[in-house]
């Protein structure tokens, strides 16, 4: 189911935001989904991360592309855990390019 859920996430990546990222783990801990995506920010986006504004826009851009398709991501993980999504939690790091998804789930998977 991890190696499903990364695929599914690392396709959605490529889709919608244009660009996939290269490193990709997901674990499920409880009635957690974790998802661990590593190079996901294109050049323009790491030469704009290289002062306090540009940190600010990326992750402010990068969260309301995420909130916009929200649904479609709660959708992809209850297809493939047959569990429902309760919430969702993201956040992206500008240095290291790297961005966490927690899915909490109904109930343990």
């Amino acid at each position: 189911m991890e190696d499903e859920i990364t695929k599914a996430m690392v396709q959605w990546e490529k889709e919608y935001m244009g660009r996939g990222p290269t490193e990709a783990r997901t674990d499920i801990l409880r009635n957690m989904v974790i998802v661990n995506l590593k190079g996901i920010l294109s050049q323009a986006e790491k030469h704009l991360a290289n002062n306090s504004e540009g940190m600010i826009l990326i992750k402010k851009l990068r969260q309301q592309l995420v909130e916009q398709r929200r649904s479609e991501l709660e959708e992809m993980i209850y297809r493939i855990t047959s569990t429902k999504v309760v919430s969702l939690h993201t956040d992206l790091s500008t240095r290291t390019g790297e961005r966490i998804f927690v899915f909490v789930m109904e109930k343990e998977i």
